[in-house]
């Protein structure tokens, strides 16, 4: 999923071309405050003139600033995928935004629950210490989950989230870990937080893969140029596909366990399998 500033019309222009999955038009960090409403105008006019070419995305600034309720009212009419909700400090944020939804697209005449959630789960400290209330008050309206480390940060006073090395320092490791099983806990999307780097290519690649190893599901881009990496690290390799369904093919035979090339398969593997074969819609 790309960020794209929703006040510059040049690279909401660009932003269809590279090839990300979703783009999310952005009305928070990356607009300035006296920018807010021309933000708002934009966005709502790029989503009724590129609706159905890609999922459109809208991050709404969070509700502790005073804009959500403007944010929605300007953009739901023009039918966004969903809204992205930053700096959440537990569930019952997303409860309320889900509630402001419910009442909007009810007022313009839009298929109630339309409106997807993505929530930023790790940017606040309470966020990230209230983490597992978020199984306990579940909202249908949550597709998925990402993380945050800068705002974090910034919260906590503290210095650069990475090690000198490029790792996560342990606080961030920790938020970052809390997010995927809670997103998977939940049965959502896990999407890993952006390279803020964006000219390191070899960097996010290897973030990429590591994040994928991990258990997240895609990666949220803050730059055109990183889409096609975030696109190749996620996409399966022929080796992979090649065994997911050598393990399908051999389970065919109603066993609990098989061997191939001298290692042992059980039912987790297989269920990895097809999940496999199945986000590339393979038989």
């Amino acid at each position: 999923m790309l960020f794209v500033p929703a006040d510059s019309e040049r690279k909401l222009a660009k932003s269809l071309g590279a090839g990300a999955d979703a783009l999310i038009l952005d009305l928070e960090d990356s607009v300035a405050p006296e920018r807010k409403e021309l933000a708002r105008g934009l966005a709502a006019e790029y989503l009724k003139s590129h609706a159905g070419e890609t999922p459109l995305w809208v991050r709404v600034n969070d509700l502790r600033s005073g804009e959500t309720q403007h944010d929605l009212a300007s953009v739901i009419a023009s039918k966004p995928t969903g809204i992205v909700l930053p700096k959440i400090h537990g569930p019952e944020d997303i409860l309320t935004v889900a509630k402001e939804l419910k009442g909007l697209e009810r007022s313009h005449g839009i298929a109630d629950g339309s409106v997807s959630i993505l929530a930023l789960v790790t940017e606040t400290p309470a966020a990230v210490l209230r983490m597992g209330e978020l199984l306990h008050e579940p909202s249908p309206r949550l597709k998925a989950m990402s993380w945050g480390a800068e705002d974090l940060s910034s919260a906590l006073g503290a210095g650069t989230p990475r090690l000198p090395d490029g790792a996560w320092r342990p606080m961030y490791q920790y938020a970052r870990l809390q997010c995927i099983l809670a997103a998977h806990a939940l049965g959502v999307e896990a999407l890993d937080t952006v390279h803020v780097d964006y000219r390191d290519s070899a960097g996010l690649r290897a973030a990429c893969e590591e994040s994928r190893h991990d258990g997240f599901t895609g990666r949220l881009a803050i730059h055109p140029d990183q889409v096609p990496v975030i696109n190749a690290a996620f996409t399966p390799s022929e080796a992979e596909l090649a065994l997911a369904r050598r393990i399908v093919d051999a389970f065919a035979s109603g066993t609990g366990v098989v061997a191939i090339d001298g290692k042992m398969y059980d039912i987790p593997h297989l269920k990895s399998a097809r999940r496999l074969l199945g986000a590339e819609g393979q038989p």
